[in-house]
């Protein structure tokens, strides 16, 4: 896995690019994230982390946090596609001033989520445990930063 880039080598790059604030995209996003982070917290409560569904909770944390990011990126005006655009997304954790080990632990679960995704990697009830220990510690802070400005 390669160590992102700054944020500003995604723009030059042209991966982000600059448009008009998508207030109600951003809007959407969050709530969409809230609405993801309680369902997970249900299927927690109810069914409990297992081996069998270590790969669900590791990508349902991972698109709680991506949502989270992205709306905070169309609130401000940056939009990430094409090739590296998961990765520009999460070096917009730097512009947020987030500690340089989470920005490097939200990338290995960008980095691990795809290999669930389109490798068919399995992961075990102690990494998903990691993931939500993870989305334990940031999410708050990610909520915050996003509703902030509405």
């Amino acid at each position: 896995m390669k160590p992102l880039k700054k944020f500003n080598e995604y723009i030059n790059s042209g991966v982000i690019k600059k448009q008009k604030p998508d207030i109600e995209r951003s809007a959407y996003l969050s709530k969409e994230a809230e609405r993801k982070e309680k369902s997970l917290r249900e299927l927690l409560d109810k069914i409990g982390l297992k081996e069998d569904n270590a790969n669900d909770i590791i990508e349902y944390c991972y698109n709680i946090l991506i949502f989270l990011i992205r709306s905070k990126l169309f609130e401000k005006g940056y939009v990430a596609k094409g090739y590296s655009s998961h990765e520009a997304e999460i070096s917009y954790l730097f512009e947020m001033k987030f500690l340089e080990e989470e920005i490097k632990f939200m990338n290995e679960l960008r980095y691990i989520r795809n290999g669930i995704l389109y490798y068919g990697k399995r992961l075990d009830k102690e990494y998903a445990e990691k993931v939500i220990n993870f989305l334990d510690r940031i999410y708050n802070k990610l909520i915050k930063s996003v509703k902030k400005n509405k």
